[in-house]
C-alpha cells in the first residue's frame, strides 16, 4: 500500500470515511498552525447539528449556469456563466438579470458532451482598477482553454469576443467528460485552473498520476506577467519547477474531476470537491501555499483503494477530509465555499458548505483544530446545484443546472436539543373521527422556552380542531406549537393539549414524536 502522509498529521477519523485530518495554516503565519486554530475558535460556536441551510430563488432565469463570481468593484454584481450558450450574464439583486450578456463566446465552444461548454470565470483581482475576465471553456475541438478578456472599464456593458487572449490550453480529444473548468485567483494573486483527468471510466489514459500532462490537476500561473513566448509566467515556487518531465504549471495532481474548488478568504486555504468514479465522492483541504499534493486518483477513490495495480509504493497520497458514498441518491459532489459573510457569521462563520448534484443534501464541514474536522448534514439545497458563489460581502448564492436558476442561501439555528417524553391517548373514537390528548413532559434539567411538537399520522387521520396548542397539518405531518401562556415547560413539568380529527378505519398511534427537533421517549 502507498505511504499515507496523514499518519504524520494525526488523522483521527479517516477510518469512518467521513472526516480526515489536516492543519490549515494562515498565509501570514505558515509556520505556526496554532494561529489558524485560534482564528477558527473565533468562528461560529453553533454546533453543526443545529445549523440549517435554506435557499430562496431569485428572478434570474438562466441557461445551464456553471459558475458564479463577484467583481471587487463595489457594484454588488454577480457574473454567471451559461454553459451551452457560452455567455457571461450579469445579475444585481436590485435590478435582476441584465438583458444582454457581458460576454458571448458561443461561437468557439463545444457542447457535444454534457460536461462541455463555458465552465468557469474569475474577474481580475483588482477589477476596479484593472478590469478583465478570465474564463475556462471547451473549444470546438474539445481542447480545454483558459483565456483572458481585457476590459476598458469595470462598468463596460459588453466585452468584445475578439478581445480574447488565449493563455493556456490542454488537449482533451478522446472523451468529452471530466473537463474540470473552475477558475479562481488565490490569495497570492496567482490564477488557479482545475482540469479533469481526460474522461472515460477509471482514467483509461493514465493521466491522474502523469505529471507530463495538465489533465487531472489544478494549475497555478502568474497572469500579471509574460515570460518568453508564454503570455504568463510560472511562479518559481510551484512544486514541479525544474522536475524532469513534469509540467511546471501544476500545483496539485491526482484528481479525477475537480468540479469546483475555492479559497477561504480568511486563511487562504484551498477546498476541492473531486467527483468520484463509482462509489466515493470527496472533499479535500490544503493549507495556503501548500503545493505538490497528490490526491491519489486512480490508485485511490476518496478514502478507499480503487486500483491497486496503479499505486506507487513510494507515493504520499493526500487523504480527503470528508467523503460520502453513492448509496441512496447521491451521484456527484459539487464543491462549495467557506461562509465568511456577516449576516450569519454567529452561526455559520467558518463553515465550508458542499452539496451533491443528485441528492441535494448539504453538508457543513469545519476544522476543529489539531488536524481534525467535524461534518454534519445541515439540510438541503435545490436539486442539481452546479456551483456556489459569494457576493462582495460574503453572502452565498448557488445556481442549478436545470431548470437553471439562481438562489440566495441563508442559515438558521435550530433550538438546542431537549429531553422529553410524550404520552398520547385516544380519548374517544366513533365511525368518522376521534379525539386525543397529548401530554409533553420535560425530562431534562433545563426549562424548555418555546416548544413545537411534530409527528406523522400515517393512518389517514386529518386534524379538524385543537385546544391548548396551535395545531396544523400538511399531508401526514402534524405540528403542534405552544400558545403564549404555556410556552415554558419547567424541568419535570408538562404541557397538555388535545385535538379532534376526522378518521375512519384503523387508528394507529404515531410512531415517533419530536420536540424542537429532538426525538422524545414514547
Amino acid at each position: 500500500m502507498p505511504h499515507n502522509r496523514w499518519a504524520r498529521r494525526a488523522c483521527a477519523a479517516a477510518a469512518a470515511g467521513l472526516l480526515g485530518a489536516l492543519t490549515a495554516i494562515s498565509p501570514a503565519s505558515a509556520d505556526d498552525p496554532s494561529d489558524t486554530e485560534a482564528a477558527a475558535s473565533a468562528d461560529a460556536a453553533l454546533p453543526l447539528e443545529r445549523l440549517r441551510i435554506a435557499s430562496e430563488v431569485t428572478d434570474a432565469d438562466l441557461d445551464r449556469p456553471t459558475a458564479i463570481a463577484a467583481p471587487d468593484d463595489g457594484s454588488g454584481r454577480l457574473f454567471i456563466t451559461e454553459k451551452e450558450e457560452g455567455t457571461v450574464r450579469v445579475y444585481h439583486p436590485d435590478t435582476g438579470l441584465a438583458a444582454e450578456p457581458l460576454l458571448d463566446i458561443g461561437d468557439r465552444i463545444s457542447v457535444e458532451g454534457n460536461e462541455q461548454g463555458l465552465l468557469g470565470i474569475a474577474p481580475s483581482p483588482d477589477f476596479a482598477a484593472d478590469p478583465a475576465l478570465y474564463v475556462a471553456y471547451t473549444a470546438t475541438d474539445w481542447t480545454l482553454t483558459l483565456s483572458r478578456f481585457p476590459m476598458d472599464s469595470p462598468d463596460q456593458a459588453t466585452v468584445p469576443a475578439d478581445a480574447e487572449e488565449v493563455l493556456l490550453t490542454q488537449e482533451h480529444a478522446e472523451f468529452n467528460n471530466h473537463n474540470g473548468g473552475d477558475v479562481h485567483f488565490g490569495p497570492d494573486g496567482h490564477l488557479y485552473w482545475s482540469l479533469g483527468d481526460g474522461g472515460g471510466a477509471g482514467d483509461p489514459l493514465d493521466n491522474g498520476q502523469n505529471l507530463g500532462t495538465l489533465l487531472g490537476t489544478i494549475v497555478r500561473i502568474d497572469v500579471g506577467r509574460a515570460c518568453g513566448d508564454l503570455p504568463y509566467c510560472v511562479p518559481e515556487d510551484n512544486p514541479f519547477v525544474g522536475v524532469s518531465g513534469a509540467r511546471p504549471e501544476i500545483w496539485v495532481y491526482g484528481l479525477r474531476n475537480p468540479w469546483r474548488f475555492s479559497f477561504d478568504p480568511v486563511d487562504g486555504s484551498m477546498w476541492i470537491g473531486d467527483v468520484g468514479q463509482g462509489f466515493h465522492e470527496e472533499v479535500d483541504h490544503l493549507p495556503a501555499g501548500e503545493g505538490g499534493a497528490n490526491f491519489g486518483w486512480p490508485c485511490r477513490e476518496g478514502p478507499a483503494l480503487y486500483d491497486e495495480t496503479r499505486c506507487d509504493a513510494g507515493a504520499d497520497y493526500e487523504e480527503p477530509v470528508f467523503s460520502y458514498t453513492h448509496e441512496g441518491s447521491g451521484c456527484s459532489v459539487t464543491g462549495g465555499v467557506v461562509y465568511r459573510g456577516e449576516e450569519y457569521a454567529d452561526i455559520a462563520g467558518g463553515t465550508y458548505v458542499v452539496t451533491d448534484y443528485c441528492s441535494n443534501v448539504a453538508w457543513g464541514i469545519r476544522p476543529t483544530g489539531g488536524g481534525e474536522y467535524e461534518a454534519a448534514e445541515i439540510g438541503t439545497l435545490p436539486i442539481q446545484v452546479t456551483a456556489f458563489g459569494a457576493d462582495e460581502s460574503g453572502e452565498l448564492y448557488v445556481v442549478n443546472d436545470l431548470p437553471g436558476r439562481l438562489y440566495r442561501v441563508s442559515f438558521e439555528a435550530l433550538p438546542p436539543p431537549v429531553d422529553c417524553a410524550v404520552d398520547y391517548t385516544v380519548d374517544s373514537q366513533w365511525g368518522s373521527g376521534f379525539t386525543a390528548s397529548v401530554v409533553v413532559t420535560n425530562t431534562g434539567a433545563d426549562p424548555i422556552d418555546g416548544w413545537t411538537l411534530e409527528w406523522d399520522y400515517t393512518g389517514g387521520q386529518r386534524v379538524s380542531n385543537a385546544w391548548q396548542a396551535e395545531v396544523s397539518q400538511e399531508g401526514t405531518a402534524v405540528t403542534a406549537a405552544n400558545l403564549d401562556w404555556n410556552r415554558v415547560i419547567a424541568p419535570g413539568g408538562t404541557a397538555r393539549f388535545g385535538l379532534q380529527a376526522a378518521h375512519t378505519g384503523a387508528n394507529p398511534a404515531p410512531e415517533q414524536f419530536t420536540l424542537n427537533g429532538s426525538v422524545c421517549e414514547g
